[in-house]
């Protein structure tokens, strides 16, 4: 029996032994990582003062209203644009009607059938009035037309389709309205298809762009 006990006393001995240098290491490691966390230098958070506080909410507040001041100028504006120029579209579609009175008043003005005949006459005059209706239409709703003929050619209203040799006027003064064009209060409706004037070439000048042409090429 004390044999037994001796044998049960030296393996307890042996556990407890190694129980100890089982768990020294883990205890080392954590006294190490408790000293370096120690060590590390806490960053310190700067608290703002009352003034700077005020101020940045004053920053914030003074954005907030520049920005809502410029969303309300944009809505005026765009509501401002769609009251004024909201017909835009009908406006150039019907213009249609004028072009299409005035072919069909060439067509019967050069019909060798109706030349001068009473019918002619009288259909011509209707035509007239219909068309002069529809542009006091068209003014009051300040439709107007483009004042063409003897003026200087200007891009912003008008557009070249041709030259008609003519002494008589300035080079680029409009001499032929092909198309009448029209504005919509301070917005250009469509341009004005215009012939304007050029000198008139002697045949000297030409004989000189011929053979400039040909050495050219």
């Amino acid at each position: 029996m004390e044999k037994e006990e001796n044998q049960n006393n030296t393996f307890a001995d042996q556990n407890q032994d190694t129980t100890k240098e089982t768990y020294k290491p883990e205890e080392n490691s954590a006294e190490e990582n408790k000293q370096e966390t120690d060590q590390e230098p806490k960053e310190e958070i700067k608290e703002q003062t009352p003034d700077e506080k005020i101020a940045e909410l004053e920053d914030k507040v003074a954005r907030t209203f520049a920005e809502m001041e410029n969303q309300r100028r944009r809505f005026e504006k765009e509501k401002e644009d769609a009251f004024e120029y909201g017909g835009y579209s009908f406006a150039k579609e019907a213009l249609n009607l004028i072009d299409n009175l005035d072919r069909s008043k060439h067509v019967l003005e050069n019909d060798d059938k109706l030349k001068e005949t009473e019918a002619l006459i009288k259909t011509l005059e209707h035509l007239d009035i219909i068309k002069k209706d529809l542009i006091s239409i068209f003014e009051k709703n300040n439709i107007k037309p483009i004042d063409s003929l003897n003026k200087k050619l200007d891009p912003n209203f008008h557009q070249a389709m041709m030259e008609i040799e003519d002494d008589t006027k300035e080079p680029g003064t409009i001499i032929q309205e092909i198309q009448k064009g029209f504005t919509i209060k301070d917005r250009l409706l469509r341009p004005s298809l215009v012939g304007v004037s050029k000198k008139i070439t002697t045949k000297d000048e030409k004989t000189e762009e011929n053979q400039e042409k040909t050495e050219n090429k």
